[in-house]
């Protein structure tokens, strides 16, 4: 099985839509968003509808949460909230329905493995997993979270990293996989980025060989969205932040 996994496209949409022309070329068989799809950028609107074209499941990131607790004197600042005050209402209760995370359960190998999808953790989605995060408090939270592989991105680092742990001489393993950022890379590659996410049924360790994560990176008109943000109310450091990936 082929899943698709990306988050943070934060209304860039000259770099959603080059994304989604590299998911098509990859025929998928499913699709899920990892939250923020808004803010920093002039298209919320269009990113919006084209995920409600597509119907593909989306969870909420912090960003789009945060839409529903900007008061109107905040909306009507200049400034990063005018990236919010452009969101229009049908769009604005869409954000609103969005849920904290996604699971997908599956039986492989006549064992059962466990897909959590969230934004930023499984508590909050403004908590940042990084890949140095201490081993054991990172197994601690798939134990927690009841999952062997947790997907997730708001920091804008694509990684993946393997935990394991032995238990009376059995290893389980554990995959963290960070999606990167569509729209807002912040690793110094300006390039938009989403994740593959391979599913083989094999006679092999579960969690070493039936998963395979596959990291895309592609080049888009960033031009052409630069240009939308100067000629907008947005401030022009995210210009260098879009170009600088930082």
């Amino acid at each position: 099985m082929k899943i698709i996994l990306f988050s943070d496209v934060h209304a860039n949409l000259p770099a959603f839509e080059r994304a989604l022309e590299e998911i098509d070329k990859l025929i998928p068989d499913a699709i899920y968003c990892l939250g923020d799809l808004v803010g920093y950028h002039v298209f919320p609107n269009e990113v919006i509808n084209k995920i409600r074209e597509r119907r593909i499941p989306t969870i909420a990131g912090n960003h789009d949460a945060k839409v529903r607790k900007l008061t109107e004197a905040q909306l009507s600042e200049f400034g990063k909230n005018y990236a919010y005050s452009i969101i229009g209402e049908q769009e604005k209760q869409f954000l609103t329905t969005l849920p904290s995370h996604i699971r997908v359960d599956f039986e492989l190998n006549e064992d059962i493995f466990r897909i959590l999808m969230v934004h930023g953790s499984p508590y909050s989605n403004e908590e940042y997993l990084l890949e140095n995060k201490d081993e054991s408090d990172f197994i601690n939270i798939f134990k927690e979270a009841g999952a062997d592989i947790l997907c997730f991105g708001h920091s804008h680092k694509p990684y993946h990293r393997v935990l394991c742990e032995t238990i009376d001489d059995k290893t389980r393993f554990y995959h963290a996989i960070n999606v990167g950022s569509v729209g807002k890379p912040k690793d110094g590659n300006p390039q938009g980025g989403f994740v593959v996410l391979h599913i083989h049924k094999n006679s092999g360790n579960l969690y070493e060989e039936s998963i395979q994560v596959q990291f895309i990176r592609f080049d888009y008109d960033i031009n052409l969205s630069t240009q939308a943000i100067e000629n907008s109310p947005l401030p022009n450091e995210l210009i260098k932040m879009l170009e600088q990936a930082y």
